[in-house]
């Protein structure tokens, strides 16, 4: 098919940046970037998260004014997650579909002042549940599908209520699109998008997240295999999201990131969905302690590392890094 040597020197075009750039085969812009984002009750508060250096828990006063510098440097979306105290936690969840809620405050408070930046809302049960299970449980602790539905599809109402443009149901439960979906259509939400975690995987990647929103001391070493995907498996992954196209979803999710970009690419080429991944918080952590101990280089890393999501075929990627990557690309 190719001439060889030396008709053929692939080192022809790698010669100097200005050819370099005219053959890339994909590209990273801040369109990809999606920031998730920690929200917390009070004014003027901030809080750090000792796993994830960098990333701060702020108030909604403050999430609004970082969203403003976020579209500033061409940022186009946020991935909302609210840190719910304590004492609003319960068995059934009931805060999750608060419409004085948190993450429902921060939504109306986000469009009213940022309406150009589009916000995501994660719609789960964990930040809400007593025990940090995604859904209600019986009493061996099970996590119950059909019954935590009624509760995902209020949430994800309240959510839209407020404002939200995608709604992100990341529970894992069977069923659940397609009554988001329905309830959306009903209430006359025609145009909320629906961004399912169609292939979330049982990992041990999540640790540093659970620390963020506040669940980790619930879940009390339990585990989420009953419900979230066996990382051994790719093709019950292809099953997942495209039952979940079929019931209405507008784009999909494949979390972890980096450890399963062969997932993203079999759903990119295979189905040809909009396909989006999420760099999580282990993977953050990770490159950080390595940049911290002068391992790696940190910017080249980070646009690396991002870049390796578009060649696998991700539209998009929610990333801890989407604002210093923004920073870095602009620069």
């Amino acid at each position: 098919m190719f001439e060889q040597f030396p008709q053929n020197r692939l080192r022809r075009v790698r010669k100097q940046a200005s050819i370099r750039s005219l053959v890339a085969e994909n590209q990273l812009s801040t369109n990809d970037l999606i920031y998730p984002m920690f929200v917390l009750e009070g004014k003027n508060q901030k809080q750090t998260v000792p796993s994830m250096p960098g990333v701060e828990r702020m108030s909604i006063d403050l999430l609004v004014k970082e969203a403003h510098e976020l579209l500033d440097l061409g940022i186009q979306g946020i991935a909302l997650f609210p840190v719910t105290p304590p004492e609003a936690k319960s068995l059934c969840a009931s805060e999750a579909f608060n419409s004085e809620g948190l993450a429902q405050r921060a939504v109306r408070a986000l469009k009213e002042s940022v309406p150009d930046i589009a916000v995501i809302t994660d719609v789960a049960l964990d930040p809400f549940t007593s025990h940090g299970q995604d859904g209600l449980i019986d009493d061996t602790g099970y996590v119950l599908n059909d019954e935590t539905i009624e509760v995902l599809v209020k949430q994800a109402l309240s959510h839209a209520e407020a404002g939200a443009d995608i709604v992100a149901p990341s529970d894992m439960m069977d069923g659940r699109i397609g009554e988001i979906r329905k309830a959306l259509e009903k209430h006359g939400f025609i145009h909320t998008c629906i961004m399912a975690y169609s292939a979330k995987y049982a990992s041990s990647y999540y640790g540093p997240f659970r620390d963020a929103v506040g669940s980790a001391s619930n879940i009390k070493g339990g585990d989420k295999k009953s419900y979230q995907m066996d990382p051994a498996n790719s093709d019950e992954a292809l099953r997942e999201i495209a039952l979940d196209i079929y019931e209405g979803a507008d784009m999909v999710m494949v979390k972890p990131g980096m450890p399963y970009l062969d997932i993203v690419r079999r759903c990119k080429h295979e189905l040809n969905v909009p396909t989006f991944a999420y760099q999580v918080s282990g993977e953050y952590a990770m490159h950080k302690a390595a940049f911290a101990n002068g391992w790696l280089n940190e910017e080249q890393v980070i646009l690396e590392s991002l870049l390796a999501f578009k060649r696998a075929g991700a539209d998009g990627i929610l990333t801890y890094f989407a604002k210093q990557a923004a920073q870095i690309l602009k620069s």
